[in-house]
């Protein structure tokens, strides 16, 4: 792999200085290193760094931004729109070996923890103190990465976004310098919520070291709950009128026939192949009883059939692991198809129509494409299997996004609910938000005037 010509050598001297054998530019390494786990074409980087600290951070940021050499953060790679591909070149900083946990505040229920800590590595640290942090995208990503990608998951209906768990921020800025945002305080009116700010920003205004996360108590009592449906719109008319009563449900999430069969293949589960809700009830006994009789009603009201119920944890964490394994259970319907998973999000009171008539522009459109969301909060997700080489079968996936995308935003939606922008939706950035693009490029320009951290992403332009 040679390195860009628009790299000084001695750029890659001193980190190969700095870090030994934590600089690579090992070809398979840095292949690892420029794909994700979307559609777009892989482009590696031009070296590696495994840095162990903040504090090495900070250096290889100083020595990146004096030789003008993008910088890509990098965590697990289980984003879905290129946001660690090197379109660029550069150096991918590799954040996953920063995966201590700093700090646990029982009493204040939040934690301290290094960027590289994934989701399941801090649920297990915190089981047996009867905490857990609710944020739970599809992959075991790190929390760094859900961060910088605004992570979302199938607890979000009850427990909100990563934007909502996260109190504070240490971050490494373009040129090496350390900035902290927010504190441990549960509210603050002082000054611009940069927190907010970097939440989301896709690594493209500075590299996530250090995260500050609300903890939650586990209740008393949970159960969950299989329901199918003899149409995928009473199937969300459930949803619907759930949220609009205000039964405070915990999980609720939607597979639509096609999934269900993927599901039971892959999970080797036996679930009717119907459009079918996953539910999960928290709270007191009485109380998870209660919320459980009420939906039931509803859902009866809608053409729901039984409900097939656990309180086992090992049968409740069965069913959620075949949820989050969904995008490997789309794959296995099709060997040797590529994933193309896309998301958008529309208020609830949009959710059925949108759902119903992107199910029917699937079918039009000849694809293998499950449909599958949290849509307790509007959100839902398909992922096209696709022959990558089929350049007709390509055009028409390419096509039904564009009319995926118009159909939300049409619905007063956005063209991605927890995805991100990365490169694959960086058109339709513009489609939402139009006059407020320029305002953000420039708080991007204000903050990394070089447009060297992980450039090409959100912005066409970049």
């Amino acid at each position: 792999m040679s390195v860009s010509p628009a790299i000084a050598p001695e750029a890659f001297e001193k980190l190969r200085t700095l870090l030994d054998d934590r600089f690579s530019t090992n070809a398979t390494v840095l292949e690892q290193h420029g794909r994700d786990e979307g559609h777009l074409p892989m482009a590696p980087p031009d070296a590696v760094v495994f840095p162990n600290s903040t504090e090495e951070v900070q250096k290889v940021a100083a020595i990146c931004h004096e030789h003008r050499v993008p910088m890509i953060p990098f965590g697990v790679g289980t984003s879905l729109e290129g946001q660690v591909i090197a379109t660029q070149g550069g150096v991918s900083i590799d954040l996953s070996g920063m995966n201590k946990i700093l700090q646990v505040n029982f009493e204040d229920l939040d934690a301290r923890i290094e960027s590289g800590v994934t989701r399941r590595q801090l649920n297990d640290y915190l089981r047996d103190q009867g905490l857990f942090f609710p944020v739970d995208p599809g992959a075991d990503a790190t929390l760094g990465g859900m961060a910088s990608t605004r992570a979302s998951g199938t607890n979000a209906v009850r427990y909100g976004t990563m934007r909502d768990n996260v109190l504070g921020l240490t971050v490494v800025m373009a040129d090496g310098r350390l900035l902290r945002t927010g504190g441990r305080a549960r509210k603050s009116a002082a000054g611009y919520d940069l927190t907010a700010l970097f939440i989301g920003s896709e690594g493209t205004l500075g590299i996530i070291t250090e995260l500050n996360v609300r903890l939650y108590g586990r209740e008393e009592a949970i159960s969950s709950a299989v329901c199918p449906f003899d149409t995928l719109k009473g199937a969300v008319d459930t949803v619907i009128e759930t949220i609009q009563m205000g039964i405070p449900i915990a999980r609720i999430e939607l597979l639509d026939e096609v999934q269900m069969d993927a599901v039971n293949r892959f999970s080797n589960l036996d679930y009717p192949l119907r459009p079918t809700l996953f539910l999960e009830f928290h709270g007191s006994p009485m109380g998870v009883k209660e919320q459980a009789e009420t939906v039931g009603d509803i859902s009866r009201d809608h053409g729901g059939g039984d409900f097939r119920w656990t309180a086992q944890e090992e049968d409740r964490r069965a069913l959620w692991r075949a949820r989050h394994d969904v995008a490997y259970a789309c794959k296995a319907l099709r060997p040797g198809g590529e994933l193309w998973a896309t998301d958008v999000c529309v208020p609830i009171s949009q959710l059925a129509d949108c759902i119903v008539q992107t199910r029917r522009d699937i079918d039009a459109a000849n694809l293998i494409a499950p449909i599958v969301g949290h849509v307790g909060d509007g959100n839902f997700h398909v992922a096209m299997i696709l022959d990558t080489s089929d350049e007709e079968e390509m055009k028409r996936a390419y096509e039904f996004n564009e009319r995926l995308v118009d159909r939300a935003l049409k619905m007063g939606g956005t063209c991605t609910g927890e995805h991100g922008i990365g490169i694959g939706k960086r058109e339709k950035l513009v489609a939402e938000h139009r006059d407020a693009v320029p305002v953000m490029q420039a708080i991007k320009q204000a903050l990394d005037p070089d447009n060297l951290m992980n450039p090409g992403k959100l912005f066409l332009d970049s």
